[in-house]
């Protein structure tokens, strides 16, 4: 009886203890407002890619060719994949996208539905293929393949009227079906006007609010390519922010709702890009923006611009004003008439990347202890510690109800820096609306920068170094936040970042 009691009395404490030991099942927050699919967190992770003018024009001089351009100009002396794709990378980007077609309508690849191409130029006696050998030298590299394919065309003989969108939804099925994985589709604005068209010399205008079809057109492209962003004024995977010179706006939403310059709807050419530069706060759907811009005064090359190559601290200064407000950063880095980067651009490029390394490569916040105001169900899931884990699918979260909380870090000694990193975990939206960053002073919080919107990522610098052992970074925002990466960084001493350029 006695030795019953005693096995009664362990099991009764075997159950109870396995009960006091299971773990909390803490729910992660349900996402707010529009959030990004597969594709756009694709294009997402990349953050910073580049642009390949290269066409007739860079044996012409012109940026945009006429289409009356004989396809024998084109005969690039020394063209090197590897050494442009390579040369790319170097600068620390992470994919190319590749004028396959621009508005004069000179096909980079043997297109079966158009003589205008690289097969009746003397460029390898006609059996050459731009688009083959880049796209190749992508993936042998590690390196995202885009395309660039004009809606317009100044050469084809059926632009303005209905037959020309088959031949530009045929040569979309030729690029997306026959070049590996494509991760972005650019489609420019660009649309109308006047051209060569078969020898026409007219003007010809279109309605770019109807005239390509883009549901069925883009659903082409899905159709062929899943994993495909597609890039235009109104996305819809990311939109164009609105100008061409290396700046988001501040803040820059990824949440955007596309407006049109008149009564017709949002299309590629018709957009206000006031709207484009900012995006809402109330926007209705997940649109990241992508800046554009050129790493010279041209897009395609020209000789006359071999001593104007922005310098690595301006490209810096874009990084920062473009990524560093949510944007990705799209480089155009413009082969010469040999097939290669010019060693002026390559020069710059691979300084900025050094510069990058120097700056980002020690986050001070990792030797730091991080205190957060709130911790969601205190569960280590979603703890402080995931912000300096070096993975961006783990984040710090809060209580539903918390929806204003801080982060405190604690340095064992004073530290120096000018730049603070920050990202939201973007699966689930975009949930942070305000932030601030405060420094002790040994006695009081001092404020020393505030703004709006964090998204893909927020990159606040100054030129003024702030020395203290305690920073503190408050959020609020309409639901608790989810803050993946958190980073304070310092540049080099000495390094002077030039303001960008916001006109022409």
């Amino acid at each position: 009886m006695k030795a019953k009691l005693i096995f009664q009395t362990i099991i009764i404490f075997i159950i109870f203890y396995s009960c006091q030991s299971k773990p909390k099942v803490v729910l992660p927050p349900d996402p707010y407002g529009p959030v990004p699919d597969e594709r756009q967190l694709n294009i997402q992770s990349l953050e910073f890619y580049g642009f390949l003018h290269f066409s007739i024009n860079t044996f012409t001089g012109r940026q945009w060719g006429f289409g009356n351009e004989s396809p024998e100009l084109f005969n690039p002396t020394d063209f090197n994949a590897d050494q442009i794709v390579k040369t790319m990378k170097a600068g620390g980007m992470r994919g190319v996208i590749l004028t396959a077609k621009h508005h004069d309508g000179f096909c980079l690849w043997p297109s079966a539905f158009t003589e205008h191409s690289v097969k009746n130029s003397p460029w390898k006696n006609g059996k050459g293929d731009v688009v083959r050998e880049i796209s190749d030298a992508c993936h042998r590299n590690g390196m995202a393949f885009g395309i660039y394919l004009s809606p317009w065309d100044r050469n084809h003989p059926d632009y303005g009227r209905p037959q020309y969108v088959k031949y530009y939804q045929n040569q979309l099925d030729e690029l997306l079906s026959n070049y590996g994985e494509i991760f972005t589709l650019w489609c420019d604005g660009a649309n109308g006007g006047s051209g060569y068209y078969g020898g026409a010399n007219e003007v010809r205008k279109i309605d770019n609010t109807t005239y390509y079809d883009w549901d069925y057109t883009w659903k082409i492209a899905y159709d062929l390519q899943p994993k495909l962003s597609i890039f235009s004024d109104v996305g819809p995977g990311t939109r164009w922010v609105g100008n061409e010179r290396g700046h988001a706006g501040d803040p820059c939403w990824a949440r955007f709702t596309p407006v049109s310059k008149n009564d017709k709807m949002p299309a590629p050419g018709n957009v206000d890009p006031k709207y484009n530069y900012t995006g809402q706060i109330d926007g209705k759907y997940w649109i990241p923006a992508e800046a554009d811009v050129s790493i010279r005064p041209n897009w395609f090359y020209i000789p006359q611009d071999d001593s104007l190559v922005k310098s690595p601290e301006y490209i810096l200064g874009m990084y920062y004003e473009t990524i560093g407000h949510g944007a990705t950063f799209n480089l155009n880095v413009p082969p010469d008439k040999r097939g290669q980067i010019h060693k002026n651009d390559s020069i710059a490029l691979i300084r900025f990347k050094k510069l990058l390394d120097e700056i980002f490569d020690d986050n001070l916040a990792k030797k730091a202890k991080i205190k957060a105001s709130n911790v969601r169900g205190n569960s280590e899931m979603f703890s402080e510690k995931n912000l300096t884990d070096g993975n961006k699918n783990t984040y710090w979260s809060t209580d539903n109800e918390i929806k204003e909380a801080s982060l405190t870090i604690n340095f064992n000694k004073p530290v120096t820096f000018n730049v603070i990193d920050l990202r939201e975990y973007t699966p689930l939206g975009q949930r942070v609306w305000d932030w601030a960053f405060d420094k002790w002073d040994g006695s009081k919080w001092i404020e020393f920068a505030k703004g709006r919107a964090i998204g893909l990522r927020r990159l606040w610098r100054s030129n003024n170094r702030i020395s203290t052992k305690k920073i503190r970074l408050r959020f609020s925002g309409p639901v608790c936040p989810a803050i993946s990466e958190l980073g304070v960084y310092a540049e080099p001493v000495g390094l002077t970042v030039p303001p960008v350029i916001k006109n022409n």
